[in-house]
């Protein structure tokens, strides 16, 4: 039986998730082969001990990626992809873990019975970095649907959680080069799987993921004394990517995407003018 789903999951410095994460991967009962493939960037603490103790537990279903040097998100999140064998992509990184023993089972039906559909994804908890509920749940909507481009757009970048995402890998091959260099890997990538498909959401939390791990993408750019001003490059990024977007699908949706980017320099304007407040008050 050839392999029907690659997860791919990218970590660093996540010696106290990662086995949460992975054993996550190993509970999930299909009717098909998967391969679990975790790009290992070079952690300063125990984590590529750990994932070598599960490869050699599973050898043949765990592979590790790695080099000789970090070579950040991005890349590593590349890297697995290209070394993926399966017909479809699940991502989750390595400080999230998945609640549903059949969510890959239940994403892969759909996507084999809609061929249409680029991207498959779910409603996710949000949980603290002890796995107790917080009460907030990535839910875009209240019913199970297909989400239009529009929406995702129109979204603020943080619509579906990145641990829901299954796609067709094909449709990722040879990706717009603004992909590889945008701020983020998540948002991009909807953005170009949603113009080469349909995208389906499915109305049930079969994921977690946490909120305030030390080092993560969100405690670095959303935390600290210069808190606005990362939120002001966030946003500048945000309409640099829109743009590029923009361009790459001929401006089919150029009337949604000058709305999104204006809310954005809205948004800057409103931490400009709290930075400013905050100074005064010195």
């Amino acid at each position: 039986m050839s392999i029907l789903v690659s997860i791919n999951c990218t970590t660093y410095n996540h010696e106290a998730y990662i086995a949460d994460a992975i054993d996550s991967f190993l509970m999930q009962k299909t009717n098909f082969k998967f391969e679990i493939l975790i790009g290992e960037d070079c952690s300063t603490d125990c984590t590529r001990n750990i994932v070598e103790n599960y490869s050699k537990r599973y050898p043949g279903m765990i592979k590790i990626i790695t080099s000789n040097e970090n070579v950040g998100g991005r890349e590593n999140m590349v890297r697995l992809k290209e070394n993926s064998k399966g017909k479809y992509i699940a991502i989750c990184e390595g400080d999230d873990y998945w609640t549903d023993p059949f969510k890959l089972q239940k994403q892969v039906d759909l996507m084999e019975r809609n061929q249409e559909f680029s991207l498959c994804v779910h409603a996710t908890n949000i949980v603290t970095v002890d796995k107790k509920l917080t009460g907030n749940v990535v839910k875009p909507y209240n019913e199970t649907r297909i989400t239009p481009t529009e929406d995702i757009i129109l979204s603020d970048g943080s619509f579906f959680a990145t641990n829901s995402i299954l796609y067709r890998k094909e449709l990722l091959n040879n990706p717009p080069e603004f992909f590889m260099n945008a701020h983020v890997g998540d948002y991009p990538l909807v953005l170009i799987l949603s113009s080469r498909g349909r995208v389906f959401y499915i109305d049930e939390v079969m994921s977690s993921y946490r909120t305030g791990v030390k080092g993560s993408w969100t405690e670095r750019t959303f935390s600290g004394e210069d808190r606005s001003y990362k939120f002001v490059k966030n946003y500048e990024n945000d309409i640099w990517l829109l743009n590029e977007f923009n361009k790459y699908t001929n401006y089919i949706y150029n009337d949604l995407i000058k709305n999104a980017v204006s809310k954005r320099k809205g948004w800057i304007m409103f931490e400009i003018k709290k930075y400013l407040e905050k100074l005064k008050n010195l």
